[in-house]
């Protein structure tokens, strides 16, 4: 494998030689495979280079009075079976030595084929485990900038684009090695000017492939990327299907989908056309090259420098010698497709996964939780947190009200480690909570978000998700809190009914309590709820909230909403505006004092008041 490792570098250079060698650092436990699958396909080369010989022994030395003019292993075996007379008076002999050659060299590429194959698979899944543990392990802020249909394509396409130039090109390197250098050997015991003549176009035809191979890995490379942006446009649409409908925008999503498919069809045109110009252009030379050996064999052979099995000699081997030097524009174009397709790859591979810079520690969270002087931004001199300071005791009430883009969700964000603050500090119950492990805090962390995320399996399966070894009576227990219960248990199948892709099947309100009780279900010292209640109607809300407020008792709960009825019965309001607190207090304290909080509570208040005039003039 280091040969091969220093042999691909020098054929397509530096950069993509790095990039194969961490390709095979994955063929680690497959190598065995593939040296037994070069033995299979060096001896089934040899074997083939045999044949020839056999034929020019039963012309010139069988059927004809010619000295044998072979090789001297040839020469013994031919003597070990009694000589030229004995294989005259019995020419089957010949004809079942080709048989059992041939046999022999399909029994040994079968071999090949399923040697070869087999390892490709086993490096594919290797690599697809891979990157789906890779993936996992990425950091919060990686998945929210990158496009989830590109990543779907580089883990499918360029995984398989991959897997099929091991389990074809990576042997078919070897056998053509192994051809050029057997007919070479063959063809100089045989005659060198035939041999140099036969020779003479062969270093036009590489030149030639390898200067395609840049040109098809760089067309290849565009028509990727646009593969994945075509996939991207697929997946962003059906994921967004029924906003699609309700706009009525599916002739817009249709040229759209029309505008990056014809680029992707333009940019395969261009790789057919390279194609077919590459083999056009190297039929005609391999037809040139053969026509010379042809015209050169038969002048010598008219003139006594070389018998008639000669000339069928040279002309079977040149097939031979041309076939692998032509394929080595295949072979480059599928290992220039790779290289693409590995580069996108390793750039995932990559990206770091999230670290530890802390201490991992691993302390019992129980809630008591501190923010001092906490300053946090995305980008730089684009502060979303400024100089936050708060505490909270164990078992307390948060609510985080405030207007759109002033850092509320940003700020619980920092409790489960999806980000790490720049400066300050925050503790958990006196422990820095970067000193502490971002798996062990976030399993004890539950979240319930705006837009909750239920996977295409049954109500029940989604529910004990947070812990799967739960029971009917605790998954029905936590769905009374979240006041989805009954809701549940009218459905045709109750529990057991499917909620669709991200939960499609299901109102905005029901998604949000099914996951209100997913996260319910596994008792959490901190219980984060980001305006996780907004698509249900009030009344449900107050039902939910004294649910709560019974099964959380002991927990630290932050509750982020627009809704002052949602917050104002919370033992601590926080009021963020522009990345700021610009007031702390209870329900009663800021109500009395002018700012954001007051405006919102007296425009909610006159509305549920316009409301309720309305009703009574209805009634």
């Amino acid at each position: 494998m280091e040969n091969a490792q220093v042999v691909i570098s020098t054929v397509m250079g530096h950069k993509e030689g790095i990039y194969i060698k961490k390709l095979l650092s994955l063929t680690k436990g497959n190598r065995l495979l593939y040296f037994a699958a070069i033995l299979s396909i060096a001896a089934a080369t040899f074997i083939a280079m045999l044949e020839p010989m056999i034929i020019k022994v039963t012309i010139d030395s069988v059927i004809g009075n010619k000295p044998l003019d072979v090789p001297k292993a040839i020469e013994k075996l031919v003597m070990m079976v009694g000589g030229t007379r004995v294989l005259f008076r019995n020419l089957w002999i010949c004809s079942l030595s080709l048989v059992t050659l041939t046999c022999a060299r399909g029994v040994f590429l079968f071999l090949r084929g399923k040697l070869s194959a087999q390892a490709a698979e086993n490096i594919a899944r290797n690599m697809r485990v891979k990157l789906y543990d890779h993936i996992q392990n990425l950091p919060y802020e990686y998945h929210v900038k990158a496009e989830s249909g590109d990543l779907i394509q580089r883990c499918t396409s360029d995984v398989d684009t991959v897997r099929k130039f091991f389990a074809t090109q990576m042997v078919e390197i070897g056998r053509a090695f192994f051809i050029v250098t057997f007919a070479i050997i063959m063809m100089l015991s045989l005659n060198k000017k035939m041999t140099v003549i036969a020779m003479v176009i062969v270093p036009i035809i590489f030149i030639f492939s390898y200067v395609f191979f840049y040109k098809i890995k760089n067309t290849f490379e565009k028509a990727d990327a646009q593969e994945g942006a075509l996939t991207s446009v697929l997946q962003e649409n059906l994921s967004g299907v029924r906003v699609v409908k309700a706009f009525g925008r599916q002739n817009f999503e249709i040229e759209k989908y029309e505008k990056e498919n014809m680029k992707y069809r333009d940019l395969n045109f261009k790789l057919v056309k390279l194609l077919s110009t590459y083999w056009s252009t190297s039929d005609v030379l391999c037809m040139t090259q053969i026509g010379l050996v042809l015209i050169s064999g038969i002048y010598f052979a008219v003139n006594g420098e070389i018998s008639l099995g000669t000339l069928v000699v040279f002309n079977t081997y040149e097939g031979m010698l041309l076939w692998p030097v032509r394929q080595l524009g295949r072979i480059l174009s599928d290992m220039g497709k790779m290289s693409v397709s590995l580069e996108r790859i390793t750039n995932i591979l990559d990206v770091p996964v999230e670290q530890e810079y802390g201490k991992a520690l691993k302390p019992q969270v129980k809630g008591e939780i501190s923010f001092e002087n906490v300053n946090f931004e995305y980008e730089q001199d684009n502060e979303i947190l400024k100089d936050i300071s708060f505490t909270v005791k164990r078992g307390e009430t948060v609510a985080i009200v405030g207007p759109t883009g002033s850092g509320k969700s940003s700020l619980v964000h920092l409790l489960l480690r999806l980000y790490d603050y720049d400066s300050g500090s925050i503790k958990i119950d006196g422990v820095e909570l970067k000193d502490i492990e971002r798996k062990h805090m976030r399993n004890n962390v539950g979240i319930v978000l705006q837009e909750p995320f239920l996977y295409a399996r049954t109500i029940k399966e989604n529910i004990k998700m947070a812990k799967i070894d739960s029971k009917d009576a605790e998954i029905h227990n936590a769905a009374n809190v979240a006041a989805v219960h009954n809701v549940i248990t009218s459905f045709e199948k109750g529990y057991d009914t499917i909620v669709g892709e991200k939960g499609v099947t299901l109102s905005g309100g029901q998604r949000q309590r099914v996951a209100i009780a997913r996260t319910l279900i596994k008792d959490m010292p901190i219980l984060i709820f980001d305006d996780s209640l907004s698509a249900v109607d009030a009344e449900t809300d107050r039902v939910i909230r004294g649910e709560l407020k019974k099964k959380s008792k002991g927990s630290t709960t932050f509750i982020i909403s627009h809704r002052i009825s949602t917050v104002m019965a919370a033992d601590k309001i926080i009021v963020l505006n522009h990345g700021k607190i610009e007031s702390i207090g209870t329900h009663a304290m800021l109500i009395k004092k002018d700012g954001i909080y007051k405006r919102i509570w007296e425009i909610q208040t006159s509305l549920d008041a316009l409301d309720d005039e309305k009703q009574v003039c209805n009634e």
